[in-house]
């Protein structure tokens, strides 16, 4: 079995599988949203300080699967660093004690794998990462090669949710708010424009289009003045410019790439109005949406132990000094990669 442990942000998650089934034996994840809610986003040290607490609760109730472990596998990068350490220092620990081979694992890549929680790994296919820090378009060939066709020149669309809703009071996290209120508001009410729609650019960039819903609430007389439909209407106004950016340049690099299947991952993978859109486009272009559990497409250790599973059967390990490292670097700059 290999023990995995997540720690990148906010969320708190360790899971154990089993390497010849792929099966999830255990699994749990504790979220910090609450904490953090008051703040209007992640606040990184507070964070830090709730793993030291959350991790070595959740590491209590994987006792009985040591004497079966052959690897410990955690998130290293990219994330924040405050937070990163707490989950490599946990992995440091087990992996000298019960002498384990130790795994390091990309958080970006753990995402593409959420795909194959408790199923066969297949390649080659196109993913759409879009979270709280990134929006890229990969080709995913194999485990080795991946490749960014497109990425973010400025805010991530998880980012942009997130502000839109603070900038409206609506609380955090703000994805969720804001694909709620969408659907009841009037999506034509207000023509934010659309970013990069004459750029030959194949990017994608969200600032303009966050200053643009902050200029429209000013002009309505600022958050405190705005009706409850004001709010809807924006938000399906935002929502609906979101998804027309998405689609033109994902329609751009359909058109060129061959590849059949193609995946959404991370956690806005799990707004329902963005699945739709591409369901359209896919089917426009013949290729085959594969889509992530829900409870698999935000930070999780089983997305962390999928990857591990063919890092380990490709021997992908790393020396405990050098997972160190790494670590620091991150911690040192502090930024959210």
């Amino acid at each position: 079995m290999i023990l995995s442990i997540e720690s990148s942000c906010d969320d708190s998650s360790i899971a154990v599988t089993e390497i010849s089934t792929k099966k999830l034996l255990f699994y749990k994840k504790i979220s910090q949203e609450s904490e953090h809610a008051k703040y209007g986003g992640v606040v990184p040290e507070l964070a830090s300080r709730l793993h030291a607490v959350t991790l070595p609760k959740i590491l209590e109730e994987t006792k009985e699967y040591f004497g079966s472990l052959k690897a410990v596998a955690v998130t290293n990068e990219p994330g924040l660093g405050v937070t990163l350490m707490e989950g490599v220092a946990m992995a440091k620990s087990l992996a000298s004690m019960l002498e384990l081979q130790l795994i390091a694992v990309n958080h970006l890549k753990a995402h593409i794998y959420s795909l194959f929680i408790e199923k066969e790994s297949f390649f080659p296919f196109l993913a759409l990462l879009v979270s709280g820090g990134h929006t890229m378009i990969l080709r995913v060939e194999s485990y080795e090669k991946i490749a960014i066709l497109a990425t973010t020149m400025d805010d991530s669309i998880g980012e942009s949710y997130d502000k839109c809703a603070k900038m409206m009071h609506l609380g955090y996290p703000g994805g969720p708010v804001i694909e709620a209120l969408a659907i009841e508001g009037d999506r034509d009410r207000f023509n934010f424009p659309i970013p990069l729609i004459n750029s030959p650019l194949i990017a994608f960039s969200l600032s303009g289009l966050k200053n643009a819903v902050r200029l429209q609430i000013e002009a309505l007389g600022g958050a405190e003045n705005l009706t409850m439909q004001d709010k809807r209407d924006i938000a399906a106004s935002f929502q609906k410019t979101i998804i027309a950016h998405l689609m033109q340049k994902s329609n751009k690099i359909f058109e060129r790439e061959k590849i059949e299947d193609f995946a959404i991952v991370g956690g806005v993978a799990a707004n329902r109005a963005i699945n739709d859109a591409f369901d359209t486009l896919c089917k426009k272009h013949n290729k085959r949406l594969h889509s992530v559990a829900l409870q698999y497409c935000s930070d999780n250790a089983a997305m962390v132990g999928r990857y591990a599973l063919d890092a380990y059967g490709k021997k992908d390990f790393c020396e405990i000094s050098k997972i160190e490292s790494i670590v620091s670097k991150k911690d040192k700059n502090r930024k959210l990669l």
